[in-house]
């Protein structure tokens, strides 16, 4: 597993241009989220009524905003455009991936990276990947989650309600875990010209070696991110400010780390 982390963090490095490219990327998506969410909660805040005013008046507020999100137009727009970024995210997040999945198969036989190349020549099937994966991945959503406002409607505690929840949820996400796994492994193989079921077979065949290294970047990575918000809390104001945003950068080369270590571990383990 250390030749796997090492390896992987050779390839991260020489992919430090990409890792720019994707930061540029979430740091636009997260800017454009926030402000269709500001524009959206900002204007209801402003007529919540102030502490000195009675209880009535805030059950009022409650009621009038129920009122005005479901059953006037106010919220359409912008549930036309969370939708439209959704949309475009599902467009952009797999052409970006296949040109550092091809560029990273490339980068650990030769020298140089290949990223637009790899987006010119693999972006379609990993299009098409991404979107199957992101589909099987929301599909346990359509039982699952009503079954979760009757629970929690009908729920007398929270502990009955967690306890009821629990076991699904977490099936839920064993199950996003695993479709991630395999359908990465059938990105790589499509990027490097060997075709998807040849990284679906090195994924199941090395599946124990890949899915523990896999939670142990991911662990890592939660891990740091844990740091960041309590140092963030700990130190409020402008400094805050820098560490978070910094840490939008270390973030993303995380996520490159993770998945240059990912390609290593099923491309080494294919090799006679």
């Amino acid at each position: 597993m250390k030749q796997h982390l090492k390896a992987g963090w050779s390839l991260t490095v020489r992919h430090i241009y990409v890792i720019i490219v994707l930061f540029v990327y979430q740091l636009l998506w997260g800017f454009f989220l926030y402000r269709l969410v500001d524009g959206l909660i900002v204007p209801l805040l402003r007529r919540y009524p102030g502490s000195g005013m009675p209880a009535s008046a805030a059950r009022l507020y409650l009621y009038e905003a129920e009122f005005r999100l479901m059953k006037t137009d106010l919220i359409q727009p912008y549930l036309w455009t969370f939708a439209g970024l959704i949309l475009l995210r599902m467009l952009l997040t797999p052409v970006l991936n296949a040109g550092l999945f091809h560029s990273l198969h490339h980068a650990s036989t030769e020298q140089g990276t290949r990223f637009l190349l790899g987006i010119r020549r693999a972006w379609l099937p990993i299009t098409i990947l991404y979107w199957i994966e992101s589909l099987l991945a929301l599909a346990p959503g359509y039982w699952l989650l009503p079954r979760a406002l009757s629970t929690i409607l009908s729920g007398t505690s929270m502990k009955g309600i967690a306890t009821e929840l629990l076991p699904s949820a977490c099936g839920w996400l064993a199950w996003g875990i695993l479709l991630h796994l395999l359908f990465l492994a059938m990105q790589f193989g499509s990027a490097s010209g060997r075709g998807a079921f040849n990284g679906l077979w090195r994924a199941l065949r090395h599946f124990i070696p890949y899915l523990g290294l896999s939670l142990l970047l991911w662990c890592g990575a939660g891990a740091a991110g844990l740091l960041v918000s309590s140092a963030s809390i700990a130190w409020a104001g402008f400094l805050s400010i820098v560490i978070h945003q910094g840490y939008r950068f270390v973030k993303t080369m995380l996520r490159v780390w993770t998945i240059a270590a990912q390609y290593d571990c099923l491309q080494s383990r294919s090799q006679p």
